[in-house]
């Protein structure tokens, strides 16, 4: 993806920007969702934290849906022609990759987004997200802007007035901005909003069903450690299960521990069932029995269904004319299952003696292999992390300046992001927390010696 330099407007520093134009999902079937997480074409500084969209012209492509968008930023104040000329070879790219029976009348006519926000929407409503439901999000937006811009002595009264607002979509909304002030470091608005998160959670009929479940889940998975520290076996697993009392702690058991849950599992079950004289107890076994088939049987329908599906995905690799390029077209859907069904594929073509086969496969595996290894900055990071010292950090820094990139920054805000909640994690935490503050310093330091 085309990279380039651009100039924060906060603080004049450079910063490297991956630019993409066209959107196309017949050459990439992730583009729409890249265009609308803001995964490209996103500006996030450095040097002062200033994040904001880099204004470039967009064509957007569903075959599917015989779309086919434009966007020129308003303020890049081009003429008409100008305009032309830019957005020209991009639908010439769209035609081009198209075969010519499915060359239709609505590319000769593609429409044109006088907002960016107005292509957004018009992406969404072809998906069945209508106006009114952005509305409804703009509305739980405004409403957090609201909150947090009121005194806190205020702020029950707001949740009181607009408690009807307060529903799962507005605390989904709250969630990622959390996770996003987190993954920034910025300790002033995550200790804000976990304050106002809590005040939710304790003054809202939604905030309280789902702390109670955040709670019980937790608390199951904490039984289930406690139970598996000296290996977890079918009788310890059964215990856990009869004194789970919730349906949310049960499916969390269930779900992390389904592998033990096997015909020996319910046969203990069953023959505890069978020694019960209680009644009601007798009742109670029998029915945790039949809501543990009904899990299992509907986790096994999830996998199977999984599998299936990595096994159509790797033949369709397996056509393609450019197997590297279709790995990396679908790379996000790459599981577990996908790799299992390769591993087991290729130890049959290799059984077979099906040279063309193996080739195709082992083409496959090269990619994944290389994907799934780590990166310079995992590995530097990983170097910094075992450092003894503050002068090895220094020297690290100073031995790998080019590797210190935007993306090697938001690898280490992302990582001190998944251990800042987790107590167990506090050393490697403070150890992240240090090393982003050496970071910070040492491409300060770069960036005003480069404008000297």
């Amino acid at each position: 993806m085309p990279r380039t330099q651009t100039t924060c407007p906060a603080c004049h520093q450079p910063v490297i920007v991956e630019i993409q134009q066209l959107f196309d999902l017949t050459q990439e079937p992730q583009a729409k969702q890249k265009l609308l997480s803001n995964a490209v074409n996103a500006m996030h500084c450095p040097a002062c934290g200033y994040q904001g969209m880099v204004a470039v012209p967009v064509v957007y492509h569903d075959p599917e849906k015989e779309m086919l968008l434009t966007f020129f930023p308003p303020n890049l104040n081009a003429p008409l022609n100008e305009q032309e000329k830019q957005i020209g070879p991009l639908i010439n790219r769209v035609m081009t990759a198209l075969p010519q029976e499915k060359r239709k009348a609505y590319l000769l006519q593609p429409q044109s987004m006088f907002t960016y926000q107005t292509l957004i929407e018009k992406i969404l409503e072809a998906d069945g997200i209508t106006k009114e439901m952005l509305e409804e999000q703009k509305k739980r937006i405004k409403l957090l802007e609201k909150l947090l811009t009121s005194p806190k002595e205020g702020r029950l009264q707001i949740i009181k007035e607009e408690e009807k607002l307060f529903d799962i979509g507005f605390f989904t909304v709250f969630s990622r901005i959390v996770q996003s002030t987190v993954a920034q470091g910025d300790e002033s608005s995550k200790k804000e909003l976990l304050e106002l998160q809590q005040l939710l959670f304790e003054n809202t009929q939604v905030g309280k069903d789902l702390y109670g479940q955040a709670k019980e889940t937790e608390s199951a998975l904490k039984a289930l450690r406690e139970a598996g520290k000296e290996g977890l076996t079918r009788e310890k697993l059964l215990d856990l299960i009869i004194t789970t009392k919730s349906d949310i702690g049960l499916s969390t058991v269930v779900s992390y521990a389904r592998s033990g849950m096997d015909y020996a599992f319910f046969q203990l079950l069953s023959e505890k069932i069978d020694h019960t004289t209680d009644k009601a107890e007798k009742e109670n076994f029998t029915g945790l029995r039949e809501k543990l088939l009904t899990m299992t049987d509907e986790i096994d329908k999830r996998v199977k269904e999984e599998f299936e599906n990595s096994k159509t995905l790797l033949e369709s690799i397996l056509k393609a004319e450019n197997i590297e390029e279709e790995v990396m077209k679908n790379i996000e859907s790459v599981s577990d299952f996908f790799v299992q069904n390769l591993e087991s594929e290729l130890s049959l073509a290799r059984k077979k003696g099906d040279l063309e086969r193996i080739n195709k496969l082992e083409q496959v595996m090269v990619v994944i292999e290389k994907v799934s290894s780590p990166s310079d900055g995992v590995k530097l990071l990983e170097a910094m992390l075992v450092s003894k010292t503050e002068e090895e950090i220094d020297t690290l820094l100073t031995e790998n300046k080019d590797r210190i990139t935007e993306e090697f920054q938001a690898l280490l805000n992302n990582v001190i992001a998944q251990t800042e909640n987790q107590p167990s994690q506090k050393e490697v935490s403070d150890k992240l927390r240090s090393i982003f503050r050496k970071v910070l310093r040492f491409t300060m330091k770069a960036n005003m010696e480069k404008k000297d």
